[in-house]
Protein backbone atom coordinates (compact mmCIF):
# COMPACT_ATOMS: atom_id res chain seq x y z
CA UNK A 1 0.00 0.00 0.00
CA UNK A 2 0.98 3.32 -0.78
CA UNK A 3 1.57 6.49 1.64
CA UNK A 4 0.51 9.36 0.65
CA UNK A 5 1.28 13.11 3.04
CA UNK A 6 -1.18 16.39 2.53
CA UNK A 7 -0.62 19.66 3.56
CA UNK A 8 -2.96 22.38 3.63
CA UNK A 9 -2.25 26.02 3.03
CA UNK A 10 -4.97 28.75 2.72
CA UNK A 11 -8.52 29.20 3.22
CA UNK A 12 -11.73 27.05 4.62
CA UNK A 13 -12.34 26.15 1.04
CA UNK A 14 -8.81 24.95 0.89
CA UNK A 15 -8.83 22.70 3.73
CA UNK A 16 -12.38 21.58 2.61
CA UNK A 17 -10.89 20.39 -0.77
CA UNK A 18 -7.75 18.86 1.08
CA UNK A 19 -9.75 16.66 2.96
CA UNK A 20 -11.32 15.88 0.14
CA UNK A 21 -8.54 14.52 -1.64
CA UNK A 22 -7.21 12.62 1.11
CA UNK A 23 -10.78 10.81 1.30
CA UNK A 24 -10.60 9.94 -2.25
CA UNK A 25 -6.94 8.39 -1.72
CA UNK A 26 -8.42 6.40 0.66
CA UNK A 27 -10.62 5.15 -1.35
CA UNK A 28 -8.21 4.12 -4.36
CA UNK A 29 -6.37 2.32 -1.80
CA UNK A 30 -3.42 4.58 0.00
CA UNK A 31 -2.21 4.79 3.03
CA UNK A 32 -2.45 8.63 4.52
CA UNK A 33 0.19 9.28 6.56
CA UNK A 34 1.50 12.96 8.57
CA UNK A 35 2.86 15.21 6.41
CA UNK A 36 6.21 15.38 8.69
CA UNK A 37 6.96 11.05 8.00
CA UNK A 38 8.31 9.81 4.60
CA UNK A 39 5.22 8.73 2.03
CA UNK A 40 5.13 7.97 -1.43
CA UNK A 41 3.25 11.11 -2.71
CA UNK A 42 3.11 14.70 -0.97
CA UNK A 43 0.62 16.87 -2.03
CA UNK A 44 0.51 20.63 -1.81
CA UNK A 45 -2.69 22.39 -1.71
CA UNK A 46 -1.06 25.52 -2.26
CA UNK A 47 -2.38 29.20 -1.84
CA UNK A 48 -1.85 32.12 -3.82
CA UNK A 49 -3.34 35.04 -2.11
CA UNK A 50 -0.52 37.01 -1.75
CA UNK A 51 3.15 36.48 -2.82
CA UNK A 52 3.96 35.77 0.83
CA UNK A 53 1.55 32.82 0.17
CA UNK A 54 3.34 31.78 -2.55
CA UNK A 55 6.59 32.15 -0.93
CA UNK A 56 5.54 29.59 1.73
CA UNK A 57 3.78 26.94 -1.07
CA UNK A 58 7.09 26.80 -2.55
CA UNK A 59 9.09 25.99 0.30
CA UNK A 60 6.43 23.26 2.00
CA UNK A 61 6.89 21.68 -1.99
CA UNK A 62 11.17 21.57 -1.20
CA UNK A 63 10.38 20.52 1.91
CA UNK A 64 8.57 17.77 0.88
CA UNK A 65 10.83 16.60 -1.86
CA UNK A 66 13.66 17.05 0.69
CA UNK A 67 11.97 14.50 2.87
CA UNK A 68 11.64 11.94 0.48
CA UNK A 69 13.76 12.88 -3.31
CA UNK A 70 12.48 10.12 -4.73
CA UNK A 71 9.00 10.56 -3.48
CA UNK A 72 6.25 11.93 -6.26
CA UNK A 73 5.40 16.05 -5.39
CA UNK A 74 2.40 16.90 -6.45
CA UNK A 75 0.96 20.89 -6.50
CA UNK A 76 -2.42 21.27 -6.66
CA UNK A 77 -4.93 24.70 -6.27
CA UNK A 78 -4.27 28.32 -6.54
CA UNK A 79 -0.40 28.80 -6.47
CA UNK A 80 -0.59 26.03 -9.61
CA UNK A 81 -3.21 28.32 -11.42
CA UNK A 82 -0.96 31.46 -10.86
CA UNK A 83 2.25 30.12 -11.81
CA UNK A 84 1.71 27.92 -14.51
CA UNK A 85 3.77 24.94 -16.22
CA UNK A 86 6.73 26.95 -15.72
CA UNK A 87 6.75 25.16 -11.95
CA UNK A 88 7.74 22.43 -13.56
CA UNK A 89 11.21 23.88 -14.28
CA UNK A 90 11.80 23.06 -10.67
CA UNK A 91 12.78 19.75 -10.08
CA UNK A 92 10.54 19.44 -6.95
CA UNK A 93 7.32 19.29 -8.43
CA UNK A 94 6.39 16.42 -10.35
CA UNK A 95 2.74 16.80 -11.33
CA UNK A 96 0.95 20.04 -11.38
CA UNK A 97 -3.28 19.54 -10.56
CA UNK A 98 -4.87 22.70 -11.19
CA UNK A 99 -8.44 23.71 -9.38
CA UNK A 100 -11.40 22.07 -10.61
CA UNK A 101 -9.29 18.73 -11.52
CA UNK A 102 -8.68 17.97 -7.94
CA UNK A 103 -11.63 15.12 -8.08
CA UNK A 104 -9.55 14.01 -11.05
CA UNK A 105 -6.52 12.82 -8.72
CA UNK A 106 -6.63 9.19 -9.06
CA UNK A 107 -6.47 9.29 -12.69
CA UNK A 108 -3.97 12.17 -12.43
CA UNK A 109 -1.92 9.64 -10.49
CA UNK A 110 -2.45 6.94 -13.02
CA UNK A 111 -1.06 8.68 -15.64
CA UNK A 112 1.98 9.90 -14.00
CA UNK A 113 2.67 6.66 -13.41
CA UNK A 114 2.51 5.16 -16.93
CA UNK A 115 3.28 8.01 -18.86
CA UNK A 116 5.11 10.64 -16.68
CA UNK A 117 2.23 13.54 -17.69
CA UNK A 118 2.47 16.03 -15.89
CA UNK A 119 -1.14 16.82 -14.74
CA UNK A 120 -3.64 18.82 -15.74
CA UNK A 121 -3.89 23.39 -15.43
CA UNK A 122 -6.72 24.99 -17.71
CA UNK A 123 -8.14 28.41 -17.76
CA UNK A 124 -10.20 29.12 -15.01
CA UNK A 125 -11.65 32.36 -16.54
CA UNK A 126 -13.92 30.95 -18.48
CA UNK A 127 -15.06 27.72 -15.93
CA UNK A 128 -18.87 27.46 -15.46
CA UNK A 129 -18.55 23.60 -13.90
CA UNK A 130 -18.82 22.86 -10.27
CA UNK A 131 -16.14 20.95 -9.19
CA UNK A 132 -17.84 17.86 -7.57
CA UNK A 133 -15.71 16.99 -4.53
CA UNK A 134 -17.63 15.70 -1.42
CA UNK A 135 -16.62 14.72 2.37
CA UNK A 136 -18.44 11.99 4.59
CA UNK A 137 -15.72 12.70 7.63
CA UNK A 138 -13.05 15.28 8.03
CA UNK A 139 -9.67 16.01 10.58
CA UNK A 140 -11.96 17.85 12.78
CA UNK A 141 -13.98 15.73 14.95
CA UNK A 142 -16.94 18.32 15.97
CA UNK A 143 -17.02 20.54 12.88
CA UNK A 144 -17.53 20.34 9.34
CA UNK A 145 -16.79 22.17 6.62
CA UNK A 146 -19.44 21.74 3.73
CA UNK A 147 -18.25 23.59 0.64
CA UNK A 148 -21.14 25.27 -1.81
CA UNK A 149 -19.41 27.64 -3.55
CA UNK A 150 -16.16 28.50 -5.71
CA UNK A 151 -14.93 31.58 -7.58
CA UNK A 152 -15.82 35.30 -7.30
CA UNK A 153 -16.90 38.06 -9.92
CA UNK A 154 -15.74 40.96 -7.63
CA UNK A 155 -12.31 41.63 -8.93
CA UNK A 156 -11.52 43.66 -6.23
CA UNK A 157 -7.95 45.28 -6.86
CA UNK A 158 -5.93 43.73 -5.10
CA UNK A 159 -7.12 40.13 -5.59
CA UNK A 160 -5.68 37.31 -7.90
CA UNK A 161 -8.40 34.89 -6.34
CA UNK A 162 -10.78 35.39 -9.68
CA UNK A 163 -7.70 34.62 -11.85
CA UNK A 164 -6.84 31.62 -9.79
CA UNK A 165 -10.52 30.38 -8.91
CA UNK A 166 -12.45 31.62 -11.82
CA UNK A 167 -15.93 32.94 -12.00
CA UNK A 168 -19.11 32.38 -9.49
CA UNK A 169 -20.10 28.19 -9.38
CA UNK A 170 -22.65 27.18 -7.08
CA UNK A 171 -23.11 23.41 -6.07
CA UNK A 172 -26.93 22.35 -6.21
CA UNK A 173 -28.98 22.34 -3.15
CA UNK A 174 -29.58 18.59 -2.86
CA UNK A 175 -26.25 17.51 -3.08
CA UNK A 176 -25.24 20.08 -0.18
CA UNK A 177 -28.29 18.16 1.66
CA UNK A 178 -27.15 14.82 0.73
CA UNK A 179 -23.47 15.87 1.80
CA UNK A 180 -24.60 17.41 5.15
CA UNK A 181 -26.97 14.21 6.25
CA UNK A 182 -23.93 12.23 5.67
CA UNK A 183 -21.81 14.12 8.09
CA UNK A 184 -24.52 14.20 10.42
CA UNK A 185 -25.11 10.57 10.40
CA UNK A 186 -21.10 10.19 10.81
CA UNK A 187 -21.89 12.63 14.27
CA UNK A 188 -20.90 16.05 13.02
CA UNK A 189 -22.72 18.40 15.08
CA UNK A 190 -21.47 21.43 13.46
CA UNK A 191 -21.78 22.43 10.09
CA UNK A 192 -20.03 25.36 8.59
CA UNK A 193 -21.00 26.79 5.03
CA UNK A 194 -18.13 28.23 3.17
CA UNK A 195 -17.06 29.40 -0.19
CA UNK A 196 -14.75 31.80 -2.19
CA UNK A 197 -17.13 34.70 -2.05
CA UNK A 198 -20.51 33.14 0.32
CA UNK A 199 -22.80 35.86 -0.94
CA UNK A 200 -22.72 34.36 -4.45
CA UNK A 201 -24.10 31.81 -3.80
CA UNK A 202 -26.71 30.53 -6.37
CA UNK A 203 -26.85 33.77 -8.61
CA UNK A 204 -25.17 31.73 -11.34
CA UNK A 205 -28.63 29.68 -11.40
CA UNK A 206 -31.27 30.86 -13.78
CA UNK A 207 -33.44 29.80 -11.02
CA UNK A 208 -33.97 31.84 -7.94
CA UNK A 209 -35.17 29.50 -5.80
CA UNK A 210 -31.45 27.61 -4.65
CA UNK A 211 -30.12 30.54 -2.73
CA UNK A 212 -28.02 31.27 0.31
CA UNK A 213 -31.03 31.43 2.99
CA UNK A 214 -32.70 28.24 1.45
CA UNK A 215 -29.31 26.08 1.57
CA UNK A 216 -29.21 27.53 5.36
CA UNK A 217 -32.77 27.03 6.13
CA UNK A 218 -32.87 23.18 4.68
CA UNK A 219 -29.64 22.46 6.16
CA UNK A 220 -30.89 23.23 9.89
CA UNK A 221 -33.76 20.61 9.39
CA UNK A 222 -31.24 17.79 9.43
CA UNK A 223 -31.32 15.85 12.38
CA UNK A 224 -28.31 15.54 14.03
CA UNK A 225 -26.97 19.06 12.98
CA UNK A 226 -27.02 21.48 15.91
CA UNK A 227 -25.34 24.46 14.54
CA UNK A 228 -24.89 25.99 11.45
CA UNK A 229 -21.95 28.39 11.06
CA UNK A 230 -21.47 30.96 8.02
CA UNK A 231 -17.90 31.73 5.99
CA UNK A 232 -17.50 35.39 5.59
CA UNK A 233 -19.76 37.55 4.00
CA UNK A 234 -20.11 41.18 3.04
CA UNK A 235 -22.72 43.80 3.96
CA UNK A 236 -24.75 44.15 0.90
CA UNK A 237 -26.35 40.50 1.52
CA UNK A 238 -27.81 42.09 4.67
CA UNK A 239 -30.13 43.28 3.82
CA UNK A 240 -33.38 43.85 7.07
CA UNK A 241 -35.31 40.87 4.93
CA UNK A 242 -32.27 38.69 5.09
CA UNK A 243 -31.54 39.03 8.54
CA UNK A 244 -34.64 38.69 10.11
CA UNK A 245 -35.05 35.31 8.09
CA UNK A 246 -31.54 34.58 9.43
CA UNK A 247 -32.59 35.22 13.15
CA UNK A 248 -35.43 32.97 12.56
CA UNK A 249 -33.15 29.62 11.67
CA UNK A 250 -32.05 28.63 15.95
CA UNK A 251 -29.48 26.55 14.89
CA UNK A 252 -27.63 28.79 12.80
CA UNK A 253 -24.81 30.72 15.39
CA UNK A 254 -25.05 34.59 16.10
CA UNK A 255 -21.20 34.26 14.93
CA UNK A 256 -20.86 36.50 11.69
CA UNK A 257 -17.50 37.11 9.48
CA UNK A 258 -18.09 40.31 7.82
CA UNK A 259 -15.17 41.33 5.40
CA UNK A 260 -14.51 45.54 5.36
CA UNK A 261 -10.82 45.37 4.53
CA UNK A 262 -11.06 49.40 5.01
CA UNK A 263 -13.18 52.19 7.07
CA UNK A 264 -12.03 54.73 4.96
CA UNK A 265 -15.00 55.23 2.12
CA UNK A 266 -12.06 56.47 0.03
CA UNK A 267 -9.64 53.43 0.55
CA UNK A 268 -12.58 51.13 -0.62
CA UNK A 269 -13.02 53.21 -3.47
CA UNK A 270 -9.23 52.39 -4.83
CA UNK A 271 -9.89 49.26 -3.82
CA UNK A 272 -13.08 48.38 -5.77
CA UNK A 273 -14.80 47.15 -2.83
CA UNK A 274 -18.78 47.12 -3.98
CA UNK A 275 -20.25 48.92 -0.44
CA UNK A 276 -19.13 51.97 1.37
CA UNK A 277 -18.81 52.20 5.83
CA UNK A 278 -22.25 53.88 5.73
CA UNK A 279 -23.79 50.37 4.56
CA UNK A 280 -21.56 48.38 6.47
CA UNK A 281 -22.67 50.31 9.69
CA UNK A 282 -26.19 49.26 9.07
CA UNK A 283 -25.25 45.78 8.34
CA UNK A 284 -23.97 45.80 11.89
CA UNK A 285 -26.67 47.32 13.57
CA UNK A 286 -28.99 45.18 12.24
CA UNK A 287 -27.16 42.37 13.06
CA UNK A 288 -27.02 43.29 16.68
CA UNK A 289 -30.90 44.35 16.67
CA UNK A 290 -31.42 40.64 15.34
CA UNK A 291 -29.38 38.48 17.67
CA UNK A 292 -28.42 39.32 21.03
CA UNK A 293 -24.69 40.10 21.37
CA UNK A 294 -23.94 38.45 18.17
CA UNK A 295 -19.96 38.09 17.93
CA UNK A 296 -18.89 40.63 14.79
CA UNK A 297 -15.64 40.07 13.22
CA UNK A 298 -13.59 41.14 10.39
CA UNK A 299 -10.68 42.00 7.96
CA UNK A 300 -8.74 44.96 7.75
CA UNK A 301 -5.94 45.77 5.07
CA UNK A 302 -3.14 48.37 6.04
CA UNK A 303 -1.28 50.32 4.09
CA UNK A 304 -2.52 49.78 0.73
CA UNK A 305 -1.80 52.06 -1.80
CA UNK A 306 -2.51 55.41 -1.04
CA UNK A 307 -3.73 55.14 2.29
CA UNK A 308 -2.56 58.31 3.87
CA UNK A 309 -2.36 58.95 7.43
CA UNK A 310 -5.75 60.62 7.27
CA UNK A 311 -7.33 57.30 5.48
CA UNK A 312 -5.89 55.22 8.13
CA UNK A 313 -7.18 57.44 10.94
CA UNK A 314 -10.55 56.94 9.70
CA UNK A 315 -10.17 53.25 9.57
CA UNK A 316 -9.11 53.46 13.02
CA UNK A 317 -12.52 55.85 14.53
CA UNK A 318 -14.53 53.29 12.51
CA UNK A 319 -13.66 50.52 13.76
CA UNK A 320 -13.79 51.96 17.73
CA UNK A 321 -17.38 52.74 17.07
CA UNK A 322 -18.34 49.31 15.34
CA UNK A 323 -16.14 47.38 18.14
CA UNK A 324 -15.78 43.93 16.95
CA UNK A 325 -15.08 40.85 18.78
CA UNK A 326 -12.45 40.32 16.48
CA UNK A 327 -10.20 42.12 13.62
CA UNK A 328 -7.80 40.14 11.39
CA UNK A 329 -5.50 42.51 11.08
CA UNK A 330 -3.12 42.22 7.32
CA UNK A 331 -0.60 44.37 6.02
CA UNK A 332 -1.00 45.02 2.27
CA UNK A 333 1.12 42.55 0.47
CA UNK A 334 1.67 43.41 -3.12
CA UNK A 335 0.24 41.04 -5.89
CA UNK A 336 1.70 40.79 -9.40
CA UNK A 337 -1.18 40.21 -11.69
CA UNK A 338 -3.29 42.71 -9.65
CA UNK A 339 -4.57 46.55 -10.31
CA UNK A 340 -3.57 47.10 -6.94
CA UNK A 341 0.49 46.19 -7.91
CA UNK A 342 0.66 48.92 -10.59
CA UNK A 343 -1.23 51.66 -8.39
CA UNK A 344 1.05 54.87 -7.71
CA UNK A 345 1.07 55.61 -3.86
CA UNK A 346 2.86 52.00 -2.41
CA UNK A 347 2.67 52.32 1.28
CA UNK A 348 6.39 51.99 3.33
CA UNK A 349 6.54 48.69 5.27
CA UNK A 350 7.62 50.28 8.50
CA UNK A 351 4.58 52.28 7.75
CA UNK A 352 2.57 49.22 7.32
CA UNK A 353 4.00 47.57 10.84
CA UNK A 354 3.34 50.79 12.38
CA UNK A 355 -0.52 50.80 11.64
CA UNK A 356 -0.84 47.21 11.89
CA UNK A 357 0.05 47.24 15.37
CA UNK A 358 -2.23 50.07 16.78
CA UNK A 359 -4.97 47.75 15.22
CA UNK A 360 -3.47 44.61 16.88
CA UNK A 361 -3.78 46.37 20.03
CA UNK A 362 -7.10 47.47 19.58
CA UNK A 363 -8.72 44.12 18.47
CA UNK A 364 -6.89 42.63 21.66
CA UNK A 365 -9.13 45.03 24.06
CA UNK A 366 -11.92 44.78 21.92
CA UNK A 367 -11.52 40.27 22.10
CA UNK A 368 -11.37 40.41 25.91
CA UNK A 369 -14.24 42.96 26.73
CA UNK A 370 -16.31 40.87 24.64
CA UNK A 371 -14.86 37.36 26.40
CA UNK A 372 -15.66 39.18 29.90
CA UNK A 373 -19.23 39.66 29.03
CA UNK A 374 -19.35 36.06 29.42
CA UNK A 375 -18.32 35.61 33.00
CA UNK A 376 -21.31 34.70 35.33
CA UNK A 377 -23.50 33.34 32.45
CA UNK A 378 -23.91 30.07 31.39
CA UNK A 379 -23.68 29.22 27.72
CA UNK A 380 -23.80 26.33 25.33
CA UNK A 381 -19.95 24.68 24.20
CA UNK A 382 -19.61 22.61 21.81
CA UNK A 383 -16.62 20.53 23.24
CA UNK A 384 -14.03 19.72 21.21
CA UNK A 385 -10.36 18.81 22.44
CA UNK A 386 -8.57 17.77 25.63
CA UNK A 387 -5.36 19.83 26.94
CA UNK A 388 -2.88 20.15 29.65
CA UNK A 389 -2.65 24.02 31.04
CA UNK A 390 0.02 25.10 33.87
CA UNK A 391 -0.02 21.14 34.78
CA UNK A 392 -4.12 20.80 34.65
CA UNK A 393 -5.75 18.85 32.35
CA UNK A 394 -9.20 21.01 30.38
CA UNK A 395 -11.67 20.21 28.11
CA UNK A 396 -12.13 22.77 25.58
CA UNK A 397 -14.81 23.75 23.11
CA UNK A 398 -16.42 26.93 21.59
CA UNK A 399 -19.57 28.67 22.38
CA UNK A 400 -21.78 29.61 19.68
CA UNK A 401 -20.37 32.91 19.13
CA UNK A 402 -17.12 31.05 18.69
CA UNK A 403 -15.77 32.10 22.51
CA UNK A 404 -13.19 29.35 23.42
CA UNK A 405 -14.41 28.02 27.14
CA UNK A 406 -12.63 25.16 29.04
CA UNK A 407 -13.51 23.73 32.05
CA UNK A 408 -11.09 21.48 34.16
CA UNK A 409 -10.96 17.30 34.27
CA UNK A 410 -9.43 14.34 32.37
CA UNK A 411 -13.13 13.10 31.47
CA UNK A 412 -12.67 12.88 27.87
CA UNK A 413 -16.22 15.27 26.35
CA UNK A 414 -15.25 15.53 22.94
CA UNK A 415 -18.55 16.30 20.62
CA UNK A 416 -20.58 16.77 23.30
CA UNK A 417 -23.06 19.59 23.92
CA UNK A 418 -22.88 21.03 27.24
CA UNK A 419 -23.40 23.80 29.61
CA UNK A 420 -20.92 25.77 31.17
CA UNK A 421 -21.18 28.83 34.00
CA UNK A 422 -18.39 30.84 32.90
CA UNK A 423 -16.42 31.95 35.77
CA UNK A 424 -13.30 33.50 34.86
CA UNK A 425 -10.30 34.03 31.90
CA UNK A 426 -8.07 30.89 32.26
CA UNK A 427 -5.61 32.90 29.72
CA UNK A 428 -6.05 35.72 27.43
CA UNK A 429 -8.43 33.82 25.10
CA UNK A 430 -10.38 31.26 26.89
CA UNK A 431 -12.62 31.47 28.89
CA UNK A 432 -12.84 29.26 32.09
CA UNK A 433 -15.80 27.57 33.88
CA UNK A 434 -17.52 24.97 35.34
CA UNK A 435 -20.15 22.00 33.91
CA UNK A 436 -23.63 22.16 34.04
CA UNK A 437 -25.58 19.70 35.34
CA UNK A 438 -27.68 18.42 32.32
CA UNK A 439 -26.22 18.41 28.51
CA UNK A 440 -27.67 20.15 25.90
Amino acid sequence: MKKAALHNLGCKVNFYETEAMKEILEQTGYEIVPFEERADIYIVNTCSVTNMADRKSRQILHRAKHRNPDAVVVAAGCYVQAAGRGLLQDETVDILIGNNEKMNLPEILKAWEEEHSPGRIHDMTHEREYEGLSLSRTAEHTRAYVKIQDGCDQFCSYCIIPYTRGRVRSRRLPDILMEANRLADNGYQEIVLTGIHLDSYGTDFASEEETLLTVIEETAKIGGIRRIRLGSLEPRIMTEAFVRRLAAVEKLCPHFHLSLQSGCDETLKRMNRKYRTQEFRDCCARLREAFQIPALTTDVIVGFPGETEEEFEKTVEFLKEICFYETHVFKYSRRKGTRADRMEGQVPEEVKTRRSSVLLKMTEENSAAYRRKLLGNTVEVLMEEAYEFNGRMYQAGYTRDYVRVAVPGETALTNKLIWVKAERMLDKETVCGRTGTQPV
